[in-house]
């Protein structure tokens, strides 16, 4: 599972108010490199829960990845930036798209209910109680 898709998950388990974010409880992760496309970063940018996505990566334990201020368009747009190493649209591109948590854990905030993340699929599947 990409930290572009843990952004977007929620909980819908009976008595959860907003079930977002997630706690990510990451087992086993891997990076797989993908070519870097600003585009494709620019238009996802909007969509993307900051904060959520500075959690994940501190619950991989990241720290420094990402700062706690999503940097402004003009620094992570900045002509040739994307040919620079370290450079933050690099760091976003690699949080969102190359790092796949293998095993470990969603958990929701409202209810603490657990979905488990096998061989990189989260299992969002809820119980007939649970609906």
């Amino acid at each position: 599972m990409r930290l572009l898709t843990h952004n977007m998950l929620a909980s819908n388990v009976r008595g959860a108010t907003t079930g977002y974010p997630l706690k990510l409880e990451a087992a086993k992760w891997v990076t797989k490199e993908v070519d870097l496309n600003a585009d494709f970063i620019r238009g996802l940018l909007p969509k993307i829960d900051w904060r959520a996505l500075v959690a994940a990566t501190r619950a991989l334990g990241l720290p420094e990845l990402l700062p706690e201020e999503q940097p402004p368009e003009e620094e992570i747009f900045a002509e040739g930036a994307a040919d620079v190493e370290g450079s933050a649209i690099r760091r976003i591109h690699h949080a969102l798209l190359e790092i796949h948590v293998q095993e470990g854990s969603l958990v929701c905030p409202d209810t603490s209910r657990c979905f488990p993340i096998d061989k990189g699929i989260p299992n969002m599947m809820l119980h007939e109680d649970e609906v």
